[in-house]
């Protein structure tokens, strides 16, 4: 009885998601909050902006739905709902920065690259301050390692900036964002939960149910787009979870499509987009010469493989998720 009240939580999450995002999509475009989908002809500026705040808020309620049950039926928070609110606050700071983003506009530019990286370095403060997860790692070549105050003062920031600003990167398709949160979210809950950390599972599924509901108008031709308001919620998400449940090594390795995108961004100056080039018929073109991106690279790949040489974006987005699922299997064997 007990555990299906908490299983609940993720199917809150999931039906508040849903059920809200036709009623942002309506009240988006009804105050002018619209994006051009940049990858379909003509670049139609007709698209919902910022629905990850509705994610948040599915997200957030999920889990304090949780927090209740544990509370008032279990009675029996162990300590683990400070952890809980050290993580929402991160959440909370980054999605405000996030919306802060939208609302500026990326053809705006934005808030500045030092602002970003600032702000994420703040968001960590919650982390910081409770002395989130192990300073103790094992190191290669030095074996057991207590890092001591390096590891809140130094690591935990690092982290939270890191992730937060590189799943950033890996975006501009329809449901690239979003499926590539189900995924990983979905494969770092299991690793919490065969390591022993089961209310940290329970957080990352109630996000992914949450970014299950949005997918559903997200995916192409989407009617809604997550903004900076949701990739930088996931990225800081995926950087917490690591973090309390003591398994970096294994989020790190989950992250090398970013770390790639982060690189060829970087030869890109981090100014070259990661859209490509639409033709009248919606396929797709390599918006440059040179690969600035994994999501060019997949344009490019599925060009030279496929026998009509017509891409389009759905094959660009399951490309990249294929990608990111084969690291993640062999995640599962190397640490698993």
């Amino acid at each position: 009885m007990v555990e299906a009240l908490i299983l609940l939580s993720p199917v809150i999450s999931f039906f508040l998601a849903f059920l809200t995002m036709p009623f942002w999509i309506r009240k988006a475009k009804g105050v002018g909050l619209v994006w051009e989908d940049m990858n379909k002809p003509g670049h139609p500026r007709n698209v919902a902006g910022s629905g990850g705040i509705i994610v948040v808020i599915a997200f957030v309620l999920g889990v304090l739905y949780y927090i209740a049950v544990r509370t008032f039926i279990i009675k029996d928070s162990n300590g683990i709902s400070v952890e809980i609110f050290a993580l929402l606050s991160v959440v909370l700071i980054l999605t405000i920065v996030g919306i802060i983003d939208d609302l500026l506009g990326w053809r705006n530019k934005g808030l500045s690259k030092r602002t970003r990286i600032f702000l994420a370095f703040a968001a960590s403060i919650p982390l910081v301050v409770i002395n989130a997860g192990s300073s103790t790692t094992n190191l290669p070549f030095f074996g057991i390692v207590n890092l001591g105050i390096l590891y809140p003062l130094v690591l935990i920031p690092i982290g939270i900036a890191g992730a937060t600003t590189t799943y950033n990167f890996l975006a501009g398709f329809n449901g690239l964002e979003a499926g590539q949160g189900i995924i990983i979210l979905g494969f770092l809950s299991y690793v919490a939960y065969v390591t022993g950390s089961s209310w940290i599972s329970l957080i990352g599924l109630i996000m992914v149910a949450a970014l299950i509901g949005f997918w559903l108008y997200n995916k192409s031709p989407a009617k809604v787009f997550p903004g900076d308001s949701l990739t930088w919620t996931i990225g800081a998400l995926i950087a917490s979870m690591a973090i309390l449940g003591d398994f970096e090594k294994i989020a790190i390795f989950v992250f090398i499509p970013y770390i790639l995108e982060t690189i060829l961004k970087l030869r890109g100056g981090l100014v070259k987009h990661s859209f490509a080039k639409p033709n009248k018929d919606r396929s797709l073109e390599m918006p440059f010469k040179k690969i600035y991106g994994l999501e060019h690279l997949a344009v490019y790949i599925l060009k030279k493989i496929k026998p009509s040489k017509k891409v389009y974006e759905n094959d660009v987005v399951y490309l990249i998720h294929g990608f990111q699922l084969f690291i993640i299997v062999l995640a599962f064997f190397i640490f698993l």
